[in-house]
């Protein structure tokens, strides 16, 4: 007969793993120090690691100017951050009107409203997809002006910053991922003609660069409208933008299509479901939640890729970041505005990759 343990907690004590091997210094221990040259690693990476933080906390806090004057960087041997501090309306909304920023600031809720609403468990796919559809009206009534709702009309070319940046993002992923879905399944289609149309526009739009596409849209776009109607430089950079991901996002969707198991659509054949019921109901839903993860990838890909209107004559973010730098009270100060744009992109991806791991973890639990 085994006798009764006087102290349990005594003898699970005595049962634990050593203090060494757990917690904070464990984790060090086995990926860290494990060995003399992973140890020899370590403290070199480390002695790197605090020299690029120190440098870079003494050149933008220690040693930084701040404020909205000149002034305030006289003397100072760091950034000077007076310069967004001056300038910042302009890395937003561009040469916008000052007395109508609150139309741009609206329109900016409203994108980040259908993004919370985007995460939200209790939202219904049917009404999300429809409210991010119709988004870009309201927001381009907003920014540009409508006569219905009393907003005196603003120039595009007057349009730049972040608000011009989020705005082609916001059409490109709106209208470019419907376009990119009807085009992969075009290409598995049974047509010849509609399988042939589809790829060719597939391969022929990722054979040339982005950059490329924004000059035909620019110069050529005219010519396949009516006489007298001359789209301006925005909606040309938005028609590119869109056309170019919508031949990316294809390719993305396709691999979702090829994942899902043949079974899939003819048992809903055998429950004498049609194509397109078992396409919307079945087939898409599952292939869509497969992609999620290179499906935002290629949305963090466009938001990047927006820079590039700059060369059809567009101000975006980085395009505001290099001419606010001629400000003549501001000259020599464009590594403030590259890092200050950096630091904007980084936050916009960022966001969009932990938005991408919420509804990853938002199918998966319905999933299961």
């Amino acid at each position: 007969m085994t006798a009764p343990v006087s102290n349990p907690q005594a003898l699970a004590a005595d049962d634990a793993p050593p203090r060494r091997e757990i917690g904070v210094w464990g984790w060090a221990r086995r990926n860290l120090f494990r060995t003399w040259y992973d140890t020899l690693l370590t403290l070199c990476f480390g002695w790197l690691f605090y020299r690029i933080v120190a440098g870079l906390i003494g050149w933008g806090i220690v040693q930084a100017g701040f404020g909205t004057t000149p002034k305030a960087c006289a003397g100072s041997q760091g950034a000077c951050w007076a310069f967004i501090g001056d300038l910042w309306p302009l890395f937003f909304v561009g040469a916008y009107p000052h007395d109508a920023r609150w139309r741009p600031a609206l329109a900016l809720l409203l994108v980040v409203a259908l993004g919370l609403l985007t995460l939200w468990r209790r939202t219904r796919t049917r009404w999300l997809l429809a409210c991010w559809l119709l988004a870009p009206l309201p927001i381009l009534a907003l920014i540009g002006g409508s006569a219905t709702l009393g907003l005196a009309a603003v120039d595009s070319g007057l349009w730049g910053g972040l608000m011009l940046t989020l705005l082609l993002a916001v059409v490109g992923i709106v209208f470019g991922f419907p376009l990119g879905v009807v085009l992969a399944l075009g290409r598995r289609s049974r047509l010849p003609v509609i399988r042939a149309l589809s790829v060719g526009y597939i391969e022929l739009i990722r054979g040339v660069p982005l950059i490329t596409v924004l000059f035909m849209a620019s110069i050529m776009l005219p010519l396949f409208f009516p006489s007298g109607f001359n789209p301006d430089k925005v909606l040309r950079a938005m028609i590119g933008i869109t056309l170019f991901y919508a031949a990316y996002m294809a390719e993305v969707v396709r691999g979702g299509l090829q994942g899902l198991a043949r079974g899939q659509e003819e048992a809903a054949a055998a429950l004498g479901l049609t194509y397109w019921q078992t396409t919307a109901f079945i087939v898409l839903p599952q292939a869509l939640r497969i992609v999620i993860p290179p499906m935002v990838g290629t949305f963090i890909a466009l938001l990047k890729d927006t820079s590039l209107v700059a060369i059809v004559g567009l101000f975006d973010l980085l395009g505001i970041a290099r001419t606010a730098t001629a400000n003549p009270n501001w000259l020599g100060r464009i590594v403030e505005a590259y890092v200050f744009a950096g630091i904007i992109y980084w936050v916009l991806c960022f966001s969009m990759s932990q938005a991408s791991r919420r509804l990853e973890l938002r199918f998966q639990t319905r999933a299961g």
